[in-house]
């Protein structure tokens, strides 16, 4: 991921619409846990829930490459949104920067 966000930035510096996406911890371990459950891998939600905020630490707290949003990145807290309400937003977003320019 480190490696794609320094290509995404050295590719796009000037981009007009940057966004970080974030859902809570224990969102993102119910949706884990429902994904590989519905791919009849059966997993424990407590164990899945440290795994994340373990590498969340991890990811966050690295030297080289931090997963930090860029300084002017949108925020976005898809924690009590689908994938397609995420997918709107972020293109809704987009078209009023676009028209505001």
């Amino acid at each position: 991921v480190a490696a794609l966000d320094a290509r995404l930035k050295a590719l796009f510096p000037q981009a007009g619409a940057k966004f970080f996406l974030t859902a809570t911890d224990e969102e993102r371990a119910r949706r884990r846990v429902a994904e590989l459950t519905a791919a009849g891998k059966p997993v424990d939600h407590a164990q899945t829930l440290a795994e994340i905020r373990e590498r969340d630490h991890r990811d966050a707290s690295r030297d080289v490459a931090p997963m930090v949003p860029a300084e002017d990145a949108v925020l976005v807290d898809s924690s009590t949104q689908t994938i397609e309400q995420v997918v709107e937003n972020l293109a809704r977003m987009v078209e009023a920067r676009a028209d505001a320019t």
